[in-house]
């Protein structure tokens, strides 16, 4: 599912994530914008959780962490790694459609390219609703994901990599003026083929910024990268930072 860069990045990413939200894990006391330490483990929903790869780095740094996904095979894999090293992470499986704790978490974060796949747009606020009531009032979501002029500014119609030991060909396809970004992925190892086709709703900086303030959020920041850079022509992500 992930190269070796993309696992490689999980102690940067988490760090950026800390550094974000203002947490204030290590007494830290240098910027008035740091939050005050709290009297328990920030508590952080991870939505889309995948793997675990995030959930797992967020533990080891003293979360505590909640994780949600609706790929059992997934989950399964994220529990085995988590028991193996004795991280204490709550995983649960359930659609982020249908997931709210109100009012409890102080991070939740959709993070990689895990936002947009539901047919019906009113989905995606949905997710964002949810991630907005689960948020305690001084709470920050971030979420991560491929923006639409990204898409448009690196578009190939196909390419070829190895991934585990076998050869993988992913063929991109814009669909409705650039609304959707269609992707086939074709797996190939020891003469065995595995196809899967999915479709992303890609959104511009703009377009983000506005469902995410729909959902209920009263301060929204767009990124470009997770140095809190602008997001502009040289930007490598889409990130939105949003506080209640």
């Amino acid at each position: 599912m992930f190269d070796d860069a993309h696992w490689a990045e999980v102690p940067a990413v988490a760090d950026a994530l800390t550094r974000i939200s203002r947490f204030n894990l290590y007494g830290e006391t240098s910027s008035k914008d740091w939050k005050k330490p709290l009297d328990s483990p920030p508590r952080v929903l991870d939505v889309c959780c995948g793997l675990g790869r995030i959930s797992s780095e967020l533990a080891r740094m003293g979360f505590e962490v909640t994780g949600i996904d609706i790929t059992e095979s997934f989950l399964n894999a994220a529990k085995e790694d988590a028991e193996y090293e004795s991280l204490k992470i709550e995983y649960i499986n359930t659609d982020a459609r249908d997931f709210v704790r109100q009012n409890y978490f102080d991070m939740v974060v959709n993070l990689y390219i895990s936002f947009g796949y539901f047919s019906d747009q009113k989905d995606d606020l949905k997710v964002l609703c949810n991630a907005q009531q689960s948020l305690k009032k001084d709470g920050v979501f971030i979420l991560e994901t491929l923006g639409k002029e990204i898409s448009v500014r690196d578009f190939t119609e196909a390419e070829w990599f190895e991934r585990a030991g076998g050869f993988m060909l992913t063929e991109y396809e814009p669909q409705d003026s650039w609304t959707f970004l269609k992707n086939r992925w074709i797996f190939i190892k020891d003469g065995k083929i595995i196809e899967k086709t999915f479709v992303q709703r890609l959104y511009s900086g703009s377009e983000l910024k506005a469902i995410c303030k729909e959902a209920g959020f009263k301060n929204v920041e767009i990124f470009g990268d997770w140095d809190e850079s602008p997001y502009d022509q040289n930007a490598a992500k889409l990130i939105a930072v949003c506080r209640n």
